[in-house]
């Protein structure tokens, strides 16, 4: 556990070292399915996407025993749930940072289907990451601001319609949708401008939830309801993480039943619909919202290093 013998600083820096390395060399092993991919034959690209799942998983795999091997990993896992991989999840957690993405990998690896985000349009044009979700069938969403769906409402119907598209395409075998529900990663500065009602989360936002379950709610076995908390730090989190000092965050999931009557409806048109499945979904976050508050306050914070003396 090299966290124990180095500075976090020198444990950061080899933990993004060897994740970066392999990060590529899975690139380059990914790199002949993606180009052929691009061949307009359904069943080719099926088994192309197959193929990047395969080693994807098995970069997580490698993932988890770095972890274990350069930090002094001593996770809280509150897992209420007997997940199965043959089976269809929606997951929802609260997101704080990148490294949530890290955690909830190592989380569901070998207890559920792979992983898939919905991932901001701009991340495909990120180097080696975009490429590799794309092949993978990650779901790319646009986010428009206020003025432009003022402007133009047609373009609320965008991500929409990326959602329905990658739920059709996740009918043909087992997956876990991934939604985090804020849209973007938690801040004070955003809690607070965006006028939240939650002291750890910002608000929920429920239609692409909605569109989800309209689209996929029978082959869900559940909702996977994923709390995670981590050590207060001044760090940004996912550095933070790399540097071994999130060896005591907390993780709490528990399976959720997907109501029956909230499983189909109009969320765009009808008004009373919608206004249930929000009440559905505020009640959800409001117990979040305590949960957190009650991890959070149990994990230590981290030690400011101490001045030099001279």
């Amino acid at each position: 556990m090299f966290s124990v013998i180095f500075p976090p600083s020198i444990t950061g820096i080899l933990t993004v070292v060897v994740m970066v390395g392999w990060m590529v060399a899975c690139f380059v092993l990914l790199l002949p399915a993606i180009l052929l991919k691009l061949v307009p034959h359904p069943p080719l690209q099926r088994g192309c996407s197959r193929y990047c799942i395969w080693i994807a998983t098995n970069w997580v795999r490698n993932n988890k025993l770095l972890y274990r091997l350069l930090h002094a990993e001593h996770w809280e896992i509150d897992l209420r749930a007997r997940l199965e991989p043959n089976k269809n999840y929606l997951v929802i957690c609260n997101h704080q940072s990148w490294a949530d993405i890290v955690v909830l990998f190592d989380l569901l690896h070998a207890r559920a289907p792979f992983p898939r985000f919905f991932l901001k349009w701009e991340l495909r044009y990120v180097p080696v990451i975009g490429l590799a979700c794309w092949a993978m069938d990650f779901p790319f969403m646009r986010r428009h601001s206020r003025q432009a769906l003022q402007a133009h409402p047609e373009l609320r119907r965008q991500d929409l319609e990326t959602t329905r598209r990658a739920c059709e395409l996740y009918k043909t075998e087992p997956v876990t949708v991934i939604n985090f529900l804020e849209g973007t990663r938690f801040t004070e500065t955003k809690r607070i401008e965006r006028q939240s009602p939650y002291r750890h989360l910002l608000r929920p936002k429920a239609a692409g939830l909605s569109f989800t379950l309209n689209a996929m709610g029978e082959q869900f076995a559940g909702i996977v309801d994923v709390t995670i908390a981590y050590r207060p730090t001044r760090k940004p989190l996912l550095w933070s993480f790399a540097c071994g000092e999130q060896d005591q965050l907390a993780i709490h999931a528990e399976l959720l039943a997907i109501p029956q009557d909230l499983m189909h409806g109009d969320y765009e048109h009808d008004a009373e619909f919608r206004q249930r499945f929000q009440s559905w979904v505020n009640g959800i976050w409001a117990r979040k919202d305590a949960r957190l508050g009650r991890m959070t306050g149990e994990r230590p914070a981290l030690q400011a290093p101490r001045p030099a003396h001279h």
